[in-house]
């Protein structure tokens, strides 16, 4: 009996280890519990790493006047019209689908009648995980947090 129960109770702690994970699934890298992703904690990471630096979205002239440095990010793009399209916002509170800074790093931005290349340009595509972090701080209502 000792030695069914001792299997019972491994079985059990394996299915919980399995079902576990670490809490940083498509869309929340803060972990369980705490909420959605944050601009300063976890998008802007992202996007200093692909796209704030000169002759990119940095610098003393980025491009299309688009300053994604730290500190910059929210008021560059946060109710901002896009240049290459004026009816829509870089970043629309709440809707990542009507935002086209998320359609531009999904190369979706033709299908909404933009223009460009997908971004970021010259490099690698963002990771499906960083889009949905970028995508979840803007469900979230996109805060200067």
């Amino acid at each position: 009996m000792h030695g069914v129960r001792q299997t019972a109770l491994a079985i059990g702690f394996a299915g919980l280890v399995a079902c576990a994970g670490d809490g940083t699934g498509p869309g929340n890298q803060n972990g369980p519990g705490n909420g959605p992703p944050t601009l300063s904690g976890d998008v802007q990471p992202i996007l200093t790493a692909s796209c704030a630096f000169s002759g990119c979205h940095g610098g003393a002239s980025p491009a299309q006047g688009m300053s994604l440095v730290a500190g910059q990010t929210f008021a560059n793009t946060v109710n901002v019209p896009a240049n290459e399209l004026a009816s829509m916002d870089r970043i629309e509170p709440n809707q990542p689908d009507q935002s086209y800074l998320v359609r531009k790093i999904e190369g979706t931005q033709a299908a909404a009648g933009g223009s460009g290349a997908r971004m970021p340009l010259g490099g690698a595509a963002l990771s499906q995980s960083d889009i949905d972090t970028i995508r979840g701080w803007i469900t979230a209502g996109a805060l200067n947090n």
